[in-house]
């Protein structure tokens, strides 16, 4: 099986990653080495390395596997930062970040879901993650600023608070628009604090809930 799911994975970077536009040979190393399958509710492991998004509880999904190296591309990490990732979910991009930065703080509301993640990323030997269950949307002051910040759920506009807590010459990633399509978006804050917008690409998130998101889930029941 492990070498079955090892060639999965190297397909899934040769066809889904090199095959389109992620260039980066950490990220895509880092792709090839993270056992996606591992995040992935069991009895949807057959799906781990397809080229689409898989659903988890509550409402949640783990991403496309394009859509999480893209992501991880866009932060330009080069191995020493602290990474702020807003949306734990089932822990995977946290993992794939752990292994391109040198820490990562990755907020998660869902009581449930930041425990099943960070016992995870504990058992397979991600230690520079710490997950807390928190409103990501207010981001993590007490450990800003952060090189790279990267928001795994939609939100109607950037957080204020996370265009605060990143550093000067940082990036914020992050999906903006309504809860029914997005635009992915990258920040910058230059060496003055000025922030400038790169606009990326269409995607589809679940909702980034809270105090800086949104308040409703407005989806179809079938959706959450």
């Amino acid at each position: 099986m492990a070498e079955a799911e090892r060639a999965a994975r190297e397909r899934m970077v040769e066809v889904q990653l090199r095959g389109r536009d992620i260039t980066d040979e950490r990220v895509l190393k880092v792709m090839g080495d993270v056992p996606r399958h591992h995040f992935v509710p069991e009895d949807l492991r057959h799906q781990a390395y397809a080229d689409g998004p898989v659903r988890l509880d509550k409402g949640q999904t783990i991403s496309q596997p394009y859509i999480v190296a893209l992501m991880a591309q866009l932060l330009e990490l080069e191995g020493e930062e602290a990474v702020l990732e807003i949306g734990t979910g089932s822990g995977y991009q946290a993992a794939v970040l752990s292994r391109l930065a040198a820490r990562v703080y990755s907020l998660e509301r869902i009581s449930e879901l930041a425990v099943q993640a960070s016992e995870k990323l504990r058992k397979l030997g991600y230690e520079n993650v710490e997950v807390l269950e928190r409103d990501g949307s207010k981001g993590l002051p007490e450990h800003a600023p952060y090189s790279a910040i990267v928001v795994t759920a939609a939100a109607p506009e950037p957080p204020e608070p996370l265009k605060e807590q990143l550093a000067l010459e940082g990036r914020l990633v992050v999906p903006v628009g309504s809860q029914d399509g997005q635009t992915l978006e990258r920040w910058r804050k230059g060496k003055g604090g000025a922030l400038s917008q790169e606009r990326i690409a269409p995607v589809a998130f679940v909702p980034l809930m809270g105090e800086h998101g949104w308040k409703t889930d407005h989806r179809p029941f079938w959706a959450r």
